[in-house]
């Protein structure tokens, strides 16, 4: 049977896409693998790519001595109000910043570019001077305040409100509508794709938030799943199974969230460029 050039393109770009996907997994699959290692067999050099008694004791022994419970009730915590602040400020500025005209709006909108283009961490003194002051020091709220505001997020939603035509606004307004019932009852229901995705990507940038907890939260029960999985980290020696084996239940969540939402995730980062 001989191949068309077209059959050819196709293979060769399918085989690309099958070494990407197997580059992504191999991680994943190796940190699953030496989950189930003792800790002499995960240090040995060359590394065995496969145990010789699975140890699926380090799934519990790493439950046990950690506050899990905690852990998961701090980060399920800090995701509900960081997507809850950063979807609701990010909307509002959005279709302020795409539908509406006042002075210097460009120029603000450009302010908030720039604060995509700074490193986060010279904002973790400033972020962290505030939550001192307000006292709020190994609480909730100090995990969940840098978050509340996106700028990704305000730019995210005003290109989805770019792409909806004028004339639902208009219709709206001449119907007697004012201006907070054309964004909440028409507009706001019309990015339901981007509000998915940028809750998604909130999530996501909460979930593996390590280095703010770390410097604001000291103790372990006030920590979030990322920053409690690096206290398994030693000084000067790591069980890297046990610290596998809590990577692997921390991981669970998120993968979940990906696979229920994958539709509205792809939509929402397609739709970014769609209009400028």
């Amino acid at each position: 049977m001989k191949l068309t050039v077209q059959t050819k393109k196709h293979l060769v770009v399918h085989g690309v896409l099958l070494f990407g996907a197997a580059a992504m997994f191999a991680p994943f699959l190796w940190m699953f693998v030496t989950s189930l290692k003792t800790l002499s067999e995960s240090m040995l050099v060359p590394p065995t790519l496969w145990p010789d008694v699975l140890q699926w004791s380090n799934y519990a022994d790493v439950w046990n001595s950690l506050p899990f419970a905690a852990f998961y009730a701090n980060t399920f915590g800090m995701i509900l109000f960081r997507v809850l602040g950063s979807v609701f400020f990010s909307a509002t500025a959005a279709y302020a910043f795409a539908r509406m005209t006042f002075p210097g709006r460009d120029a603000l909108f450009g302010l908030v570019l720039v604060t995509m283009m700074i490193p986060g961490q010279l904002f973790l003194i400033p972020q962290y001077e505030i939550v001192a002051r307000l006292g709020q020091v190994d609480t909730l709220f100090a995990l969940v305040l840098p978050g509340i505001v996106s700028a990704f997020g305000t730019f995210l939603l005003r290109q989805f409100f770019l792409s909806i035509p004028t004339e639902l606004e208009e219709a709206a307004i001449l119907d007697g509508c004012n201006r907070w019932q054309v964004f909440w009852h028409i507009m706001l229901p019309l990015t339901r794709s981007g509000l998915i995705a940028l809750s998604i990507f909130t999530a996501l940038f909460a979930w593996k938030d390590l280095m703010w907890p770390l410097i604001v939260n000291t103790s372990l029960d006030e920590m979030p799943l990322a920053s409690g999985l690096a206290s398994l980290q030693g000084q000067y020696s790591t069980n890297f199974p046990q610290l596998m084996a809590g990577s692997m239940i921390a991981i669970w969540p998120m993968l979940v969230l990906f696979v229920v939402f994958q539709k509205q995730f792809i939509q929402g980062v397609a739709g970014t460029g769609s209009k400028n």
